[in-house]
Parts: C-alpha cells; sequence; structure tokens
C-alpha cells in the first residue's frame, strides 16, 4: 500500500509556483509513496486560493491581520503545519518575516527571485533588473531566522539583455523559478517515478 507524502507550500500571492508545484506533485505517485500538496496562505485574497480550487484543493488560509504580533501568527502558522505532519515544506512567494517562533519549530525552503546573497528581502525582481549586472536568476534556500540568509540549495541564473523589459525579465524569472523549484523538491525528497 502506498504511503502518504506531504508538501506544505506557503504563499501570499497569485500562487503561479503553487499551481507550478500542484502540477507536478499533487496526486501523483513517486514509487510506494503519493504526494499530497496542502496550501496555507496569510492572505484571504490571495490568487493562488482560485488556481488551487480548479485542482480541487482546498487552502488553509491564517490571515495575519487576525494577530496582534507577529509571534502569535508565527505560533498558528506552525501549530498548523506541524498538524499536516509535512515530509517538505516551501515557501513560494509567502510575504511574511518569520519570527524564531516559526524558524525554530519549521525546517522550510524558500524561493527567492535572485542570485543570493544579492538582493535579499522585497522587490528583489526589480533591483536585479536595475543593478547593472548582465545576470539575473533565483536562489532555493533553506530558511533560517535571518532573511534570505539560510543555505543555497540551488541556483539558476537568465541574461539580462538591452532589449529587456522590467515584465520581460520578469516573465524570464518566472519560467526559472517553475524549472527549479520542482527539481530541489524532487531531490529533496528524493523522488523518482518508479
Amino acid at each position: 500500500m502506498a504511503s502518504e507524502m506531504t508538501i506544505v507550500v506557503l504563499f501570499s500571492g497569485t500562487g503561479t509556483n503553487l499551481e507550478n508545484l500542484i502540477r507536478h506533485f499533487h496526486g501523483r505517485r513517486f514509487g510506494e509513496r503519493r504526494c499530497t500538496i496542502v496550501p496555507v496562505t496569510n492572505r484571504p485574497d490571495a490568487g493562488g486560493i482560485e488556481r488551487a480550487r480548479r485542482y480541487g484543493i482546498e487552502t488553509v488560509v491564517i490571515d495575519h491581520r487576525n494577530f496582534e504580533e507577529r509571534e502569535s501568527f508565527d505560533a498558528r502558522l506552525v501549530e498548523t503545519i506541524e498538524s499536516f505532519a509535512p515530509d517538505l515544506v516551501v515557501m513560494a512567494g509567502f510575504m511574511r518575516i518569520l519570527t524564531p517562533v516559526f524558524t525554530s519549530r519549521i525546517e522550510a525552503i524558500n524561493l527567492h527571485p535572485s542570485l543570493l546573497p544579492l538582493f535579499k528581502g522585497a522587490d528583489a525582481i526589480r533591483k536585479s533588473f536595475e543593478s547593472g549586472m548582465k545576470v539575473g536568476g533565483v536562489t532555493v534556500h533553506r530558511v533560517t531566522q535571518e532573511l534570505d540568509s539560510g543555505e543555497i540549495l540551488a541556483q539558476a541564473c537568465v541574461s539580462i539583455e538591452r532589449s529587456d523589459t522590467l515584465e520581460s525579465f520578469t516573465r524570464k524569472i518566472r519560467q526559472l523559478e517553475h524549472r527549479l523549484l520542482p527539481e530541489v523538491v524532487r531531490d529533496l525528497l528524493d523522488l523518482s517515478d518508479r
């Protein structure tokens, strides 16, 4: 009998990376293991909620505005994640700075749209595009208490052409994200279709 494997995906926005992970993993069998994606968001209006629903998946919503302190939000988030006993926690566009309440309890990976350690934090695609560099890229790293500073697991880069606009460069970054993140998830969970 197949054993269950759970990936919790935290997101705050449109959910394109969430949908990409759903397409790659949700409901699929990898050897004796069957994979389930559990989406969790801090925004009741996040576009990814509807994306997940199209695949018959309901999203857990924990509105951060209902909590007076970051720590109390993080405590609820940790409690929720732990209730699923996940094999992996992935932050894919989760726009929250996490406290030690989270980072001391949950091992997670994060997808960041720059070549870390460059351009940490918000607005990384624009900062990268305007930097004068010839390349930009994406990084998957372990989540630690310090923002965008955990061990780098994988990176991929793309050239910034003279003809690029912020919009065209953003599209290139999204394509890289959609390729790199599933590769890292497969490696970490040791998944093959055998």
